[in-house]
């Protein structure tokens, strides 16, 4: 399976960004359960920015993303997004697609399957 991120480029502090993942097949529970949005930003290890749970759409964030980040589907195009309001600098970082945990899905070490990431810069 490949997970192909784009989107992701430059944006001053305050603006958005919606960054996008193409799947290579469809987005169906039986294949990914849950389905997210990780970044690595300076200073930290990897943390989930957004889970989807495939099976009925339903989605979940740490506490720290709230209110910012907003993770949806596009089954007709095998398509995940993340879009990604009132950014700022602390938001800079790489951001990657993953799929393929079936439990604890805001930790990494669950997913089985990345995408290779895209940098988002805030100034």
């Amino acid at each position: 399976v490949q997970l192909v991120e784009s989107g992701g480029g430059s944006v001053q502090a305050g603006g958005s960004l919606r960054l996008s993942c193409a799947v290579s097949g469809p987005i169906s529970p039986h294949r990914w359960y849950y389905m997210a949005w990780f970044r690595s930003t300076s200073g930290k290890e990897r943390e989930a920015v957004a889970v989807l749970y495939t099976n009925c759409g339903v989605t979940a964030y740490p506490n720290s993303m709230k209110g910012r980040f907003i993770i949806s589907q596009d089954n007709s195009k095998n398509t995940l997004f993340l879009q990604m309001d009132n950014l700022e600098p602390g938001d800079t970082g790489i951001y990657y697609c993953a799929a393929g945990a079936i439990s604890y899905p805001f930790q990494s070490n669950m997913y089985s399957a990345w995408g290779r990431g895209t940098q988002v810069t805030v100034s």
